[in-house]
């Protein structure tokens, strides 16, 4: 039986199938819970300042029944699969924070080519053409860092220092690139008829979850130091 609340779950009482971590007489171990299990149930969606389009909620198990063979792999292995999921995941959001980043650097830079100030191009002025060079580098580092993780996932081999960097580079490069693309925008970068501001609250998450950035810098020291 299985009993407990996890809040945060993306695509809660939307997905069909649901790994439960729970403790048992071994340590912590995986389980697969079926949508529709008796005592299985799910929260209200969360209101949340960006990711709208991802659906949000609380799962919530109140003696879920589980038969042994919805066990996931060994009993008491679930903390290790979980570990190893997440290099993965932080590969993951920190190539959405390039995607992120790039989406609001391209309507930036298209922008600073079309709109004209004082007799010139927005591009022309040093202020703004500073910007979108820093803005590409960002994204461009960023790139390589996601690449290089994914890289070593592919080829089989460890890959959690830079996992872990790819994410903690990226997704401080989504929040600023996105930051300084609604500053080059001006009022229209602040108007949800552009869409930069919605990449602006969309980058902040990217800091937040599979591990927020102050873990990702714990993580990264203890790879260093291994």
């Amino acid at each position: 039986m299985l009993n407990g609340v996890k809040s945060w779950i993306t695509s809660a009482g939307q997905a069909h199938l649901y790994v439960v971590m729970a403790r048992t007489e071994k340590g912590i171990s995986a389980f697969l819970v079926e949508k529709g299990t008796p005592g299985l149930s799910f929260g209200r969606p969360e209101e949340k300042m960006g990711l709208h389009a991802a659906h949000t909620a609380e799962v919530r198990l109140e003696e879920v029944f589980v038969p042994e063979e919805n066990l996931l792999g060994e009993e008491g292995r679930g903390l290790a699969y979980a570990l190893a999921g997440l290099d993965s995941g932080r590969v993951g959001v920190a190539a959405q924070a390039v995607g992120i980043a790039r989406g609001a650097f391209e309507i930036a830079k298209a922008y600073a080519e079309e709109r004209e100030q004082f007799g010139k191009k927005l591009r022309e002025h040093q202020a703004i053409a500073f910007k979108i060079a820093d803005m590409h580098v960002k994204i461009a580092a960023a790139r390589a860092l996601v690449l290089e993780a994914a890289r070593k996932k592919d080829l089989g081999e460890r890959f959690t220092l830079e996992a872990s960097a790819a994410k903690l580079f990226a997704s401080a490069a989504a929040v600023e690139v996105t930051r300084e693309a609604v500053q080059v925008l001006g009022g229209y970068g602040y108007h949800r008829d552009y869409r930069v501001e919605r990449y602006y609250r969309d980058a902040k998450v990217t800091e937040i979850y599979e591990g927020t950035s102050e873990i990702q810098r714990l993580v990264i020291a203890r790879e260093l130091y291994r």
